[in-house]
């Protein structure tokens, strides 16, 4: 991001009124991926193209917050190597991993990877330093570390299922697991801001925590999630969680969240009731159905009923209920900007 768009980015999260109100999307590999007319496979390990990627997104649309901005990441692959998961990278599609943790027995013997030689976590760090002239250049630089959250870590390192069943049967256990992940997603946020002093904010994306009730997500989710957000000094706190949200969006502010990305199957009304005032919104056109699958027409009414469901447009940023699909192309962006503007 340059430093006008943080600039701005920050005004909207101190609350100040925002005419017409801004349009940011959280894009990775896919969506940069079909911008390129490439495959994922591609754009996630070749440096070139991810950076010729990214350029071409933020010189295309200027007046667009693309977030985090720069990510250099593999998709969910980027944390779960770090402590011996297998890599298993298709040709087309998604690379995925393999469980490490045969039982709940083998927990006791897992401990934190070191975030600055493990896994694929140099490669990341080395792929924003290779390019950083380039991106200095275009008059950006790297603001967010970002980070798959403890639960979404520790749901690939023992499987899901048997990770949500042991909140349940094996709690000891999955508070220790927890306890470890949720180390080592402070260790790399700390370690890319080291590595990258200009970063002045922090993303976590922990879809897992939507997935448990109000009990665990007291015991599992809240202090993990609690100590990672307070980890840092940062301006910036972006959660991205778009499975259900109703139980999350009311901890935001406990858990020291004041950016939030939430599912497009909560009404925006309803998150901002959850939330309270102090959380900026960052949503919640349906991904698939509407910003890939729709037409520009179709996207821009959805956004005009989101817009029309809050009075007061502060701490708002027009987006999409969770990740930007490939489809999601310039009319269907521009879309968004005139239905902003016509609120304006």
């Amino acid at each position: 991001m340059t430093d006008q768009q943080w600039a701005v980015l920050l005004q909207i999260l101190d609350g100040q009124s925002m005419d017409p109100v801004p349009i940011g999307f959280l894009v990775d590999g896919p969506w940069f991926a079909g911008l390129q007319q490439v495959r994922l496979i591609d754009y996630l390990t070749d440096s070139r193209v991810w950076l010729d990627a990214n350029l071409r997104a933020v010189q295309r649309f200027p007046d667009v917050l693309w977030l985090p901005g720069f990510w250099a990441e593999f998709g969910m692959i980027s944390n779960p190597p770090s402590f011996g998961a297998k890599c298993v990278w298709p040709q087309d599609g998604f690379p995925t991993c393999e469980p490490v943790l045969r039982g709940f027995e083998d927990i006791a013997d897992l401990q934190v990877p070191d975030v600055r030689t493990d896994g694929l976590l140099p490669l990341i760090v080395s792929r924003i330093r290779q390019n950083l002239s380039a991106i200095h250049d275009a008059g950006h630089k790297i603001r967010f570390a970002a980070a798959h959250g403890p639960l979404t870590i520790g749901s690939y390192l023992l499987d899901h299922t048997p990770f949500f069943m042991g909140m349940r049967t094996e709690p000891a256990a999955m508070d220790r697991l927890i306890e470890i992940t949720t180390q080592f997603v402070i260790d790399w946020l700390r370690w890319q801001k080291e590595c990258f002093p200009t970063i002045d904010g922090i993303l976590v994306l922990e879809d897992m925590m939507g997935f448990v009730g109000q009990q665990d997500f007291r015991r599992f989710a809240l202090p993990a999630m609690t100590r990672i957000f307070a980890s840092l000094d940062v301006s910036v706190r972006f959660l991205h969680n778009d499975a259900a949200g109703l139980i999350t969006a009311q901890h935001l502010t406990e858990m020291n969240v004041n950016l939030f990305n939430f599912s497009f199957e909560h009404p925006i009304a309803e998150i901002r009731r959850l939330a309270g005032d102090g959380v900026t919104l960052l949503g919640n056109i349906p991904p698939r159905d509407v910003l890939g699958l729709g037409s520009a027409q179709d996207v821009r009414q959805h956004a005009a009923d989101i817009l029309s469901q809050l009075p007061d447009h502060r701490r708002l940023i027009l987006s999409g209920g969770g990740f930007t699909p490939p489809d999601f192309d310039a009319a269907k962006i521009a879309a968004c900007g005139q239905a902003c503007r016509d609120h304006a």
